[in-house]
C-alpha cells in the first residue's frame, strides 16, 4: 500500500471524513458535508463515537463516489493513538467494502494538533499497521480487497509533514516485520531461520553489525539456561547480538549503549510439564519478545537515531524430547548462579538468566528486558496493559513516558524483596517458580533480578497478554495475530538517549 501526499483527484473512490462529538470543521468542510453529518448524528444515525464508523456509498461528497465517516470521540480528548486507532477503522472500512483508492482531507484533522507532524505520524502507522496481514501461507496470496493507495490532501505538505510521513512508515514497516517473524508458523521460523531472517534483514543497514552464535558457540560462553532448555528439541538454538552504532563513537566509555533483551521462544510447548493441548499453537508467539527487539532495532536503525543500542536476543525451542530437562534438575547460568528448575514451563526465564547475564557485562546504560513470561497477567492486566517491573523509579517514569508518546500502554506492578523471598531454592540458588504459587508475574520478576548487575539500571515488562490477539482492543490489529508491542514504545525510549 502507497500513502503519500497529493490533491484531491476523480481517481480517488472514497474520502474519509474523521469526526469529533462536536462535530466538523466549517471553515475546513464543505457545507454539503457539514449539513449531511449534522442531520447524521441529529438522527442518531452517526454520533462519532470513538471506534464508530458509517460508510455511505455513492453519496458523491467532493469528487470521490464514496463517502466513509470515522468517530474519533470527544475532540479534547483525542490524541496521537485516538488518530492512529482511527486510520485502523477507516482501513478495516475500506478493506471490506473493496475500496482501491481513498483520501483523507487533513485540514478536518488539525483541530485538536498541537504538532500536525505527530498527526500525519499516527494515521501513517494506523493505515500501514492495519494493512498488514499474514497471507504467506495461503495458495492465493494477495488479499484481492487489500487497499492500494490513501491519500493525504487538504493542506500542503510542509517538511515536518513529510518527516511524519516518512517516519510511521519507518516504524509500520519495522513493527509489521516483527509481526511477520512472530506469526510464522513455528516449523518455519525455527531459531536457526530467525537468526538468518535477522541477518538478512540487517544486511547493508548502516552502523549496525550482527552476530550469531550457534550452540557450540553457547556451550563455550557457559549459557546453562539457553543450553538446558533447547535440549529436549531437535532444533538447535542461537543467541542473537544486534550491534547500532549510531553516534559514531567506537569507545563505550564515551557512550554507553543502551540494551534491549528479548525472550525468542520460536516454540514453547511446555517441555516434560506439557501445556494442555487447546490454544497450544499459539505458542509460536512465546518469542513475540525478541521481535519487539528485532523491530525497534530496525527502527532505530533506519531512522539514524543518534544513540547506540545493543539488542539481544536467546532463541531456542521447549520441547519434551528424550533428553528435555526435568523438574528437579539444576542449572548453572552464565554468571555462575544455579538454577532449580521446579516446572519445565518457566523457561524463558532460564533462556533470559543467560542473556541478561551477558548484558550486564557489556555495563550499559541501562537494561530492558521484554518477553511473554507468565500467564497470570493475562488475568492481572488482560490484552490491555504491558506489565512494568523495576526498582528503578528513574527508569519507570522513561518507560511510561515513552509507552504514552508512543500510543502504547504500559502499567507498573510490584517487585520487592518478599517476592524474592518466594523464589529461594532449598538446593539452588534460585528456584524458578515461586514456592507459594501466588504473584508469578512478580516473583518471575524477581527471578530475573539474579542476573543484572545491581549497579545498571533495570526494567522487566512481561507482554503476556498484549504480545498478541488484541484486535478486539486495536483496530489496527489483526485477530490471532502479533501485535508487534514494544517497537514504538523502545524506539521512543531511545530518543530520550539521543546524543
Amino acid at each position: 500500500m502507497r500513502l503519500s501526499f497529493q490533491e484531491a483527484s476523480e481517481s480517488c473512490s472514497c474520502v474519509i471524513v474523521m469526526v469529533s462529538k462536536r462535530g466538523l470543521n466549517k471553515k475546513n468542510a464543505s457545507s454539503a458535508l457539514v449539513r449531511l453529518n449534522e442531520n447524521l448524528m441529529q438522527e442518531k444515525i452517526f454520533q462519532a463515537e470513538k471506534g464508530e464508523s458509517l460508510f455511505l456509498p455513492y453519496s458523491r461528497i467532493g469528487k470521490s463516489k464514496h463517502l466513509l465517516l470515522v468517530g474519533l470521540g470527544d475532540a479534547e480528548q483525542v490524541d496521537g493513538e485516538g488518530f492512529r486507532q482511527a486510520a485502523g477503522v477507516a482501513y478495516r472500512n475500506l478493506e471490506s467494502n473493496s475500496i482501491p483508492n481513498a483520501e483523507l482531507d487533513l485540514s478536518m484533522c488539525f483541530f485538536n494538533s498541537e504538532k500536525p507532524s505527530s498527526l500525519v505520524r499516527a494515521l501513517t502507522e494506523g493505515f500501514m499497521l492495519a494493512h498488514y496481514n499474514f497471507l504467506d501461507l495461503k495458495e492465493k496470496q494477495k488479499n484481492k480487497k487489500s487497499v492500494k493507495n490513501i491519500f493525504f490532501t487538504g493542506v500542503a505538505p510542509s517538511k515536518e509533514l513529510k518527516a511524519g510521513l516518512e517516519e510511521g512508515k519507518v516504524l509500520s514497516k519495522s513493527t509489521n516485520f516483527a509481526r511477520f517473524l512472530a506469526d510464522s508458523p513455528s516449523n518455519l521460523m525455527t531459531p536457526v531461520v530467525l537468526a538468518q531472517e535477522v541477518q538478512n534483514k540487517f544486511r547493508g543497514v548502516k552502523g549496525v553489525k550482527v552476530s550469531v552464535w550457534n550452540k557450540e558457540r553457547i556451550k563455550k560462553e557457559k549459557m546453562g539456561g539457553v543450553l538446558g532448555v533447547s535440549a529436549g528439541s531437535s532444533q538447535e538454538p542461537r543467541v542473537i547480538i544486534i550491534e547500532y552504532k549510531g553516534t559514531g563513537q567506537n569507545s563505550v566509555k564515551k557512550n554507553k549503549s543502551l540494551c534491549f533483551v528479548g525472550k525468542g521462544l520460536t516454540f514453547d510447548s511446555g517441555g516434560i510439564s506439557l501445556k494442555p493441548a487447546k490454544n497450544m499453537d499459539e505458542m509460536k508467539f512465546d518469542m513475540c519478545g525478541s521481535v519487539a527487539v528485532i523491530g525497534a532495532l530496525l527502527a532505530i536503525a533506519h531512522l539514524k537515531l543518534k544513540v547506540d543500542v545493543i539488542g539481544l536476543i536467546g532463541a531456542s525451542e521447549n520441547m519434551p524430547g528424550a533428553a528435555a530437562i526435568k523438574p528437579g534438575d539444576v542449572l548453572t547460568a552464565r554468571n555462575g548462579k544455579t538454577m532449580e528448575v521446579l516446572n519445565t514451563d518457566a523457561e524463558g526465564r532460564l533462556v533470559l538468566a543467560d542473556i541478561l547475564s551477558f548484558a550486564s557485562e557489556q555495563n550499559p546504560e541501562f537494561i530492558v528486558d521484554v518477553a511473554t513470561l507468565t500467564g497470570a497477567m493475562n488475568y492481572s492486566l488482560g490484552n490491555i496493559y504491558t506489565g512494568v517491573f523495576t526498582r528503578s523509579q528513574k527508569m519507570k517514569e522513561q518507560i511510561i513516558s515513552a509507552a504514552e508518546n508512543s500510543g502504547e500502554k504500559v502499567w507498573p506492578l510490584p517487585l520487592n524483596d518478599f517476592h524474592v523471598k518466594d523464589i529461594k531454592s532449598k538446593v539452588a540458588d534460585v528456584a524458578n517458580i515461586s514456592s507459594t504459587g501466588l504473584a508469578g508475574s512478580s516473583t518471575a520478576a524477581a527471578f530475573l533480578e539474579h542476573f543484572v548487575n545491581k549497579s545498571i539500571p533495570w526494567v522487566h515488562l512481561d507482554i503476556a497478554g498484549t504480545a498478541n490477539d488484541v484486535s478486539s482492543r486495536l483496530p489496527y490489529c489483526r485477530p490471532k495475530s502479533a501485535s508487534g508491542v514494544m517497537v514504538r514504545t523502545f524506539v521512543e525510549l531511545a530518543r530520550q538517549y539521543v546524543r
